[in-house]
């Protein structure tokens, strides 16, 4: 049989607490935080659903993505992978912890659903991302510029804005 080994996790949940973005002595930047996962099934009883609550680990980009764009309640997809540790504690019990490691993170709510600290925070970013670029002297007029090679147009791309009522093109 072939050595298989394959460790994948894909959820999707509510985040208990805002979370919180912390930097390790090395500078490295880490966010922990629970996402409360509801369970499948359907009780005929009336019972309240259960859910799971799985703790959750960002290290870096995703950790400053988390922390930015998310609050308590808001909706999050996470993928990741499964890590276990262990460890001793000050009494000497062996101590175990599972939890999911995660890779990438992605918006689940519509933006009219989402918390408003949220819209605000996603505003701020498209207000920077169509903020006006520095292009280098040295880049501009290429095309104009003997020995220049193909460089023709150094302008970015024009974007039709799209109103939050209509629907995305794909």
């Amino acid at each position: 049989m072939a050595n298989f080994n394959f460790n994948k996790v894909i959820l999707g949940g509510r985040l208990t607490a805002d979370p919180e973005l912390k930097t390790t002595p090395s500078g490295i930047s880490v966010t922990s935080f629970t996402v409360a996962v509801n369970r499948n099934f359907r009780s005929k009883s009336g019972e309240e659903p259960q859910a799971d609550f799985l703790n959750v680990t960002a290290w870096r980009q995703t950790a400053e993505f988390i922390t930015r764009y998310f609050r308590k309640a808001s909706s999050i997809c996470v993928v990741g992978s499964i890590q276990t540790r262990s460890w001793t504690d000050q009494n000497g019990q062996k101590r175990f912890a599972t939890e999911i490691v995660a890779d990438e993170a992605f918006f689940v709510d519509a933006k009219s659903e989402s918390p408003l600290a949220v819209q605000q925070a996603a505003a701020g970013y498209q207000a920077a991302a169509q903020a006006p670029s520095y292009v280098p002297d040295g880049y501009s007029g290429m095309g104009n510029s003997a020995g220049a090679g193909s460089y023709q147009n150094t302008s970015a791309p024009k974007f039709e804005d799209l109103s939050d009522d209509e629907e995305l093109p794909f």
